[in-house]
């Protein structure tokens, strides 16, 4: 049986990742600074993408993901261990991407893995302080 505080963390969690998601799909870098601690790394090396500070992936993104026409990060299942004020969650994603292409077609690849997040309670509530992004698999033209 779960009790209220339990109830609660899971819930600010799923926030959390509801935040993350939708602070990359909508760039907005304010929001992604507060999913994270200062001296959080994130990885996305599996991915194609870069390991890194939070300032230093964030500024990546930046320059990165304006690229795509369209994305949308789908956060579905979690799994969350508890242990006191810090957590690890397994989040299985699936990203669609596109590009518009000049001739009006439209790239488009499909991105299916796992955000695994080491979190930390803070007076602010919980944040990310490490996410490494395992890749399972990829669709996209050849």
């Amino acid at each position: 049986m779960l009790d209220l505080q339990t109830i609660s963390d899971r819930i600010e969690i799923d926030d959390l990742i509801t935040a993350y998601t939708r602070a990359v799909d909508t760039l907005d870098w304010e929001r992604f600074d507060t999913v994270f601690t200062v001296d959080a790394t994130i990885d996305y090396t599996a991915s194609g993408g870069i390991k890194g500070t939070r300032d230093d992936v964030r500024a990546w993104l930046a320059e990165t993901l304006p690229m795509f026409s369209n994305m949308q990060h789908y956060a579905a299942q979690k799994e969350v261990r508890l242990d006191g004020d810090t957590a690890e969650v397994r989040v299985y994603l699936l990203n669609p991407m596109q590009i518009n292409q000049p001739d009006g077609t439209k790239w488009h690849m499909d991105v299916g893995g796992y955000y695994l997040h080491r979190l930390v309670r803070t007076p602010e509530g919980w944040r990310s302080r490490e996410l490494v992004e395992e890749l399972a698999w990829d669709r996209k033209p050849v």
